[in-house]
């Protein structure tokens, strides 16, 4: 069986005692008491959600930004 690596974008955002990681290309997300943990939950997310399926953004560049917003 070949085994591939794909790269993935992923934000962390801290939310109450939880750090929630999640993967902008597809919406998987996971959680953990670390920054670390909760990357480690998602990556096994992600190859869970990869194990039966060829990930469509292969080779779709992703940019990534920020704004400003007057409030």
């Amino acid at each position: 069986m070949l085994t591939i690596n794909i790269r993935v974008t992923v934000i962390v955002q801290k939310e109450d005692n939880w750090y929630v990681a999640k993967c902008l290309e597809n919406s998987i997300a996971s959680q953990g008491s670390t920054i670390e943990e909760s990357l480690d939950n998602l990556r096994e997310a992600l190859e869970l959600f990869y194990e039966d399926t060829t990930p469509e953004h292969l080779n779709v560049p992703t940019f990534i930004t920020t704004i400003e917003v007057p409030l």
